[in-house]
């Protein structure tokens, strides 16, 4: 722990205060969305099956750091490592999107029963749903790089979720809201999954072989990584102010319903890193894959959910709405998350010394 702390105090303002930079991003974006329209309309030009290219651009910012880490030898040995795919994979498919229809519709037609009408409450619903079945792809390797993850492991998680969601999203999809027309935008999956995987995986192995080979893996891990320290941050600083002005103008709109889709939202977020943190402190998996686990689960492939609720219910609908309101809520709740995790690493303590004493 008072390692922990030291770190703490190493920690310049930008990092200490992450929390209050994301907030004042957000506000940004919505009003930039809200007051200068024109800048998240030329923006928006640059979309391709409802993912936009400028954003996938700046999550590319966030997400190469962390792929320069990665090599292949890691990937094949996270393979071998069955027990961490085994909590995602349950927690994500058996469990998430059975919490998030259950939570939602408690709180849309119990709790606040006299504040949305039946018909929108519905359509709130279904906007849920379609969040709770499609488990993160990108901004999961952010939360992982901040948790310290594994990012070898966190790769294998996502890139098993996003074969899984071929065949998968839409049953579940159907089974739980009763619609049998649920026609999964194949184009937004696969477009999606080369931005914000394949390009960006490429690029960091590409570069990390030119750099070991040309200046050696000392100069390459004590100083060309030390140089992108920041660049995920600055990189997700960027992504929110740009998503967010494409939804100022909804965010503003619906304040009130705003807040009330976000509660079970949150609750269904906080219960799901709940179940796979816990689960994978049961079993005795190390922090740096207990971690990425949890952020898997918790937060949502919200470029899917979007796509898919314009495409079913329309862009004004409430669906689309509340796949909106997933976005605005992730972010903090996930850097709260992220919080707990390091703050609960010495949970993991006995395990990790076991591993770097194996390792050495």
């Amino acid at each position: 722990m008072k390692m922990n702390k030291e770190e703490q105090k190493g920690l310049g303002v930008f990092e200490r205060y992450l929390t209050i930079w994301v907030i004042l991003c957000m506000l940004i974006g919505v009003l930039i969305g809200k007051y200068l329209p024109m800048i998240p309309q030329a923006l928006g030009q640059f979309e391709y099956y409802q993912v936009s290219v400028p954003t996938a651009i700046l999550i590319w910012l966030m997400i190469y750091p962390m792929m320069l880490k990665i090599d292949f030898t890691s990937i094949v040995s996270a393979a071998k490592k069955p027990k961490g795919l085994i909590v995602t994979c349950t927690v994500n498919w058996l469990i998430k999107p059975f919490t998030m229809y259950a939570i939602s519709a408690f709180f849309l037609f119990i709790v606040f029963k006299g504040l949305i009408p039946n018909d929108l409450a519905k359509e709130y619903l279904a906007g849920a749903v379609l969040l709770g079945a499609a488990p993160c792809t990108a901004m999961v390797f952010v939360w992982s790089y901040l948790t310290k993850g594994d990012p070898a492991y966190t790769l294998v998680q996502v890139a098993i979720n996003d074969l899984i969601i071929l065949v998968l999203y839409a049953p579940i999809v159907a089974l739980l809201l009763g619609i049998g027309n649920v026609v999964v935008p194949i184009g937004t999956l696969i477009l999606s999954t080369v931005l914000f995987v394949v390009i960006p995986l490429t690029l960091g192995i590409v570069t990390r072989l030119f750099i070991i080979k040309s200046k050696g893996i000392h100069y390459f891990e004590t100083i060309f990584l030390k140089k992108f320290d920041k660049v995920t941050i600055i990189g997700l600083l960027l992504t929110l102010v740009m998503i967010f002005s494409f939804q100022g103008e909804r965010i503003l709109s619906n304040p009130l319903h705003i807040v009330l889709i976000a509660v079970p939202l949150v609750l269904q977020t906080l219960l799901i890193f709940a179940i796979a943190y816990g689960w994978a402190k049961w079993w005795k998996l190390p922090h740096s894959i207990a971690a990425p686990a949890g952020m898997v689960g918790a937060s949502n492939f919200f470029e899917l959910s979007v796509a898919v609720a314009i495409s079913l219910f329309g862009l004004q609908s409430g669906a689309t709405l509340a796949t909106v309101v997933g976005v605005l809520v992730e972010v903090p709740v996930m850097l709260f998350l992220v919080k707990v995790a390091n703050g609960t690493k010495s949970w993991f303590s006995d395990v990790n010394q076991v591993i770097e004493t194996n390792k050495s």
